[in-house]
C-alpha cells in the first residue's frame, strides 16, 4: 500500500524512511524539502496549520532551512495567528534574539527602514521584542526577518511559550559559559598569585614560562567561548558602521589575549591571562543578574496570554484548541475554568475574577447578555459563551501589543540618554588610545593593563538600560492597576499635568442613567412614549440610551435615524419626524411647553413637543477623593458636560469643582480645551462618543473602560475597572518614575564621570573595573524593580 506525504500528498517512495511527529503521531514524508519543510512548521510552533488547512500544500523545494522557515510566515493561513490587518497595513509582534543594548534596537530600525514597503518599526531592548508594521502590496514579512537576520539576529512572531523556551535556553548558555569561565579564573588566578608574590622565585625561568603556558591553556576556552556573546555583538555593531557597549568590552579582552600570548611565545613581557578570566567572569555574571531583572519587568503582560487556557469545550461537546476559536463559536464553561475567549454570555450566570485584567479583587456578577473576556476565572456557574473575537483581537491581545507600543515608543529623554551612550563609546575608545600612548612613554609595563581599566571601567551599558527598564517597569505595574497605555508619552506627560478636564455622565457619575420622571403634552400615554425614545435611543451608544433600554417595544420601529452627536436623534415613522435629545434641538426652535425646568431629554414629533424626562445617575463613591486629591496638588478641576440641565450644577456643587462648562457640544468641548493657555497641559476623562474629539486633542487622555469603542480608541490610555482612585495611583506611580529615571541617569553618568579619571590614573586595577561596570548596570536595572512593588 502506497503512503502519501502527510506535507504535500505526493506517494512516498519505498526507500524513504523520513517522518516528523505531528499532532501526536509519526508522519511520513516523500523528501528531504518537504521534511524540513514540516519540522520548521512544528519546531516555530505553527503545528496548528496542519491542523485547520484546507488542502495539502505544495511540494517543499529543498533549499536552506533558515529561508524556507521564513518563506513560511508568508501563509496567508499561518499568518492568521499573529498577524494583525488594518487600513491595507499589516502588524506584528516580533521576539528578537541577540539584542543586548540600545545600540542593537537602533541599528535593527535604522537598517530596516531602508526596507521598501516598512511602514514602522520600533524595538524594546527591555522585553526583547519588536512592533512591526508594513504595506502586504509592496513587501512580504519574510523579506523583513531576512533582513533582521542579515544583521546578525534571529526574529519571529511573538508566542509567550515560545519567548519563555528562549529564555531559559539562553540562561542555560549564559550559566555553562560563567561556569567555564569561573573554573578558568580560579585555575589560571591560582598560578598568577604565585608568580606576582615570587612564591617560584628560586625556580628556573623555563618553569615560570612553563605556568604561562598552563594559564594560556585555561584563558584559551575563556576567550573563544565563554565571551563569544560580547563579540558577536560588537561585530554586529562594527559591521552597521556604529558603536555599541561590547565594542571596547571586546577590544580590551582581544587585546589583552593577543599581548599575553605574544609574551608567552617570545618570553617576553607580562601577560594577562587572569585579567582576561576574571574579565569575562564578571562581565557574565553582571550580564546574567541583569538579564533575570530585565525578564522579571517584561514578564508581566507576557504572562497574560498564558491566562488563556489550552483547550476549549464546543457546546457540542468538541474539545479543540482555544487559539483556533472563531468568531461565532460557542463553548462551555464550567466553574473556576478560565474562559478561553472573548464573548458574550447566552446562558447562564455567576460571579467572574477579572483582577488580572482590571486590577480589583473582588469577582463581578456575569449573566446573560454580559461581555466576559478570555483568561478571567468562571467561579460558581455553569456559563455558555458565544465567541465575539478571536485570539488575535481579544482583550487580552491588545492589551499585550499596546503595551509593547506604548513601550517601544520612546520619550525625549531615553533617546537623549541612547544618543549620548553612542557618542560616549566614541569617546572612551579615543581616552582610551590617547591613555596608552601616554603611559607606554611613562611607563610601558604598566600601558595595557591601564588601558584595559579605562574601556572596560567606563562602558556605558547603565547609560544605556536608565530609561527603558524603568519604563518597562511602570508600564506592567500600570497593567496591574487596571489601566492601558496605548501612548508612549502617558508617564512623561501625567507628571506635567496642572489641569484636570473631566465628563460627567458615565465618569464622575456611574454611567447608570435611570428615567424618574416623565411628562406627556400630548394625547401619549407614558408607556407609549417610553417606547417610542426606546426605539430612537437604540440607535445611540451613551448611558442615557441605556437608560431607555428596558422600555422597548418592536410595534414602535423607526427608518433612517440619525444621530448627531452631542445634540440628540431623529428618525422617521409613518412620514413624521421624531426627535429625542437636549430641548433645542428636539423643538428644532420652539418655544417649551410649561413646565420646562429640570427635563434633560425632550421627545418631539414634527417640532410638537411629545413628553419630556428627567433623569438621575448617582455621583461615583470617589467622585469626591479623586477631585479633592487633584484640588490638594494645585490642579484645577473643571467639568465638561455636555448636560445643561440642573443635574450636571447639583453635581458640579456636590464634588465642589473649580469650574463648570454644561450643554457643551463635542465641538465645544474640544474649543475649551484648545482655549486653555499654553502652559496649561490637560488630563481630560471622558467616556462617550461625544468625548472623542477632546479625547484625541488633549494633551493627556483617560477613557473609562465601561465608555464606547471610539472613546477607548481615541485616548491615551483606559481605564479598564470604574474606580477613578486608580488615576491617582497612575499619577502618584508616575511621578516616582520620573524620579527613578533621574536617578539611574545621575547614578551612570555620575559613576562614569567618577570613574574614567581613576582610571586613566591608573588607580582601576582591570578587576576592579570590570566589577564597577557590572555593579553599575545591576544597580540601575534594580532601582527601577522598586516600581514593580504594591507600593509603587
Amino acid at each position: 500500500m502506497t503512503t502519501s506525504c502527510y506535507h504535500c500528498g505526493d506517494p512516498v517512495p519505498h526507500d524513504t524512511h523520513l517522518t516528523v511527529d505531528i499532532l501526536g503521531t509519526a508522519r511520513s514524508m516523500c523528501c528531504p524539502g518537504c521534511h524540513a519543510v514540516a519540522s520548521t512548521i512544528v519546531d516555530s510552533g505553527l503545528t496548528s496549520y496542519y491542523e485547520y488547512r484546507t488542502a495539502t500544500a505544495d511540494k517543499a523545494d529543498l533549499i536552506p532551512q533558515q529561508l524556507q522557515s521564513l518563506a513560511l510566515y508568508d501563509n496567508e493561513e499561518i499568518q492568521q495567528d499573529f498577524v494583525r490587518t488594518s487600513d491595507n497595513t499589516n502588524e506584528v509582534t516580533l521576539s528578537l534574539e541577540g539584542v543586548s543594548c540600545a545600540a542593537c534596537a537602533w541599528l535593527i530600525e535604522r537598517q530596516l527602514k531602508r526596507e521598501t514597503g516598512l511602514v514602522n518599526i520600533r524595538v524594546n531592548t527591555t522585553t526583547h521584542r519588536a512592533l512591526l508594521s508594513w504595506n502586504p502590496e509592496q513587501t512580504k514579512l519574510s523579506t523583513l526577518l531576512s533582513a533582521i537576520h542579515r544583521l546578525g539576529y534571529k526574529a519571529a512572531p511573538f508566542e509567550a511559550d515560545n519567548q519563555e523556551q528562549h529564555y531559559h535556553n539562553t540562561m542555560k548558555s549564559y550559566l555553562y559559559r560563567l561556569g567555564i569561565a569561573g573554573l578558568a579564573s580560579m585555575q589560571v588566578m591560582m598560578l598568577a598569585v604565585a608568580l606576582y608574590f615570587e612564591v617560584f622565585g628560586d625556580l628556573d625561568e623555563s618553569f615560570r614560562n612553563y605556568f604561562r603556558w598552563v594559564s594560556l591553556l585555561f584563558a584559551t576556552p575563556v576567550l573563544l567561548y565563554s565571551a563569544l556573546p560580547f563579540y558577536l555583538n560588537a561585530w554586529r555593531n562594527l559591521k552597521a558602521r556604529t558603536l555599541g557597549m561590547d565594542v571596547p568590552v571586546s577590544i580590551a579582552l582581544i587585546f589583552a589575549y593577543v599581548a599575553s600570548f605574544y609574551a608567552t611565545v617570545t618570553t617576553k613581557g607580562e601577560v594577562f591571562f587572569e585579567s582576561i578570566s576574571m574579565f569575562t567572569f564578571f562581565l557574565l555574571i553582571g550580564r546574567y543578574l541583569e538579564m533575570r531583572a530585565r525578564r522579571k519587568a517584561a514578564a508581566a503582560s507576557a504572562n497574560l496570554l498564558k491566562l488563556i487556557p489550552a483547550m476549549a469545550n464546543l457546546v457540542d461537546g468538541r474539545q479543540i484548541a482555544a487559539k483556533s476559536l472563531k468568531t461565532g463559536d460557542v463553548v462551555t464553561v464550567l466553574p473556576g475554568e478560565s474562559l478561553p475567549a472573548d464573548g458574550v454570555i447566552v446562558a447562564g450566570h455567576s460571579v467572574i475574577d477579572e483582577s488580572m485584567l482590571t486590577g480589583e479583587p473582588l469577582p463581578v456578577r456575569r449573566s446573560k447578555d454580559d461581555t466576559v473576556f478570555a483568561g478571567t476565572i468562571n467561579g460558581d456557574g455553569n456559563l455558555t459563551v458565544k465567541v465575539t473575537q478571536d485570539r488575535q483581537h481579544s482583550l487580552i491581545s491588545n492589551i499585550i501589543r499596546l503595551q509593547d507600543e506604548a513601550q517601544a515608543t520612546k520619550p525625549k529623554i531615553a533617546e537623549v540618554a541612547d544618543v549620548v551612550a553612542r557618542y560616549f563609546v566614541a569617546v572612551i575608545l579615543i581616552i582610551a588610545a590617547g591613555t596608552w600612548l601616554y603611559w607606554h612613554q611613562v611607563k610601558p609595563d604598566d600601558a595595557l593593563w591601564i588601558t584595559l581599566a579605562v574601556l572596560v571601567a567606563t562602558c556605558p551599558c547603565a547609560l544605556s538600560l536608565a530609561t527603558p527598564t524603568a519604563l518597562t517597569c511602570a508600564t506592567s505595574r500600570l497593567g496591574r492597576l487596571g489601566i492601558l497605555l496605548r501612548r508612549g508619552h502617558v508617564l512623561e506627560t501625567l507628571c506635567n499635568v496642572n489641569q484636570l478636564v473631566i465628563d460627567k455622565t458615565g465618569t464622575l457619575t456611574e454611567g447608570n442613567v435611570r428615567v424618574i420622571q416623565t411628562v406627556c403634552f400630548d394625547s401619549y400615554d407614558e408607556t407609549e412614549v417610553l417606547s417610542i425614545a426606546a426605539e430612537l435611543e437604540r440607535f445611540a451608544n451613551h448611558p442615557i440610551a441605556r437608560a431607555f433600554s428596558g422600555y422597548r417595544n418592536s410595534a414602535f420601529s423607526f427608518d433612517e435615524v440619525e444621530n448627531e452627536i452631542g445634540f440628540g436623534l431623529k428618525g422617521m415613522r409613518e412620514g413624521n419626524e421624531w426627535r429625542i435629545g437636549k430641548q433645542a434641538f428636539a423643538l428644532n426652535g420652539e418655544n417649551a411647553p410649561s413646565p420646562d425646568q429640570g427635563f434633560q431629554v425632550w421627545l418631539t414629533c414634527n417640532g410638537k413637543a411629545i413628553a419630556a424626562f428627567q433623569l438621575d445617575d448617582p455621583i461615583r463613591h470617589d467622585s469626591q477623593s479623586l477631585v479633592s486629591a487633584f484640588q490638594a496638588e494645585g490642579i484645577q478641576v473643571t467639568m465638561l458636560t455636555g448636560d445643561n440641565s440642573d443635574n450636571a450644577a447639583r453635581v458640579a456643587k456636590t464634588l465642589s469643582v473649580d469650574k463648570l462648562i454644561s450643554g457643551a457640544t463635542p465641538q465645544g468641548k474640544l474649543d475649551y480645551l484648545n482655549s486653555l493657555a499654553k502652559d496649561q497641559v490637560a488630563l481630560m476623562i471622558g467616556d462617550g462618543v461625544n468625548d472623542a474629539p477632546v479625547l484625541a486633542g488633549a494633551h493627556l487622555s483617560l477613557a473609562m473602560g465601561g465608555g464606547t469603542d471610539v472613546a477607548k480608541s481615541s485616548a491615551d490610555m483606559v481605564l479598564l475597572g470604574d474606580h477613578l482612585n486608580r488615576v491617582l495611583e497612575a499619577r502618584r506611580l508616575a511621578m516616582k518614575t520620573k524620579k527613578i529615571i533621574r536617578e539611574n541617569l545621575s547614578w551612570a553618568l555620575g559613576y562614569n564621570l567618577v570613574i574614567l579619571p581613576l582610571a586613566v590614573a591608573g588607580l582601576v586595577a582591570p578587576y576592579i573595573a570590570v566589577l564597577g561596570m557590572s555593579a553599575s548596570s545591576i544597580i540601575v536595572v534594580s532601582n527601577s524593580l522598586r516600581l514593580l512593588k504594591e507600593d509603587g
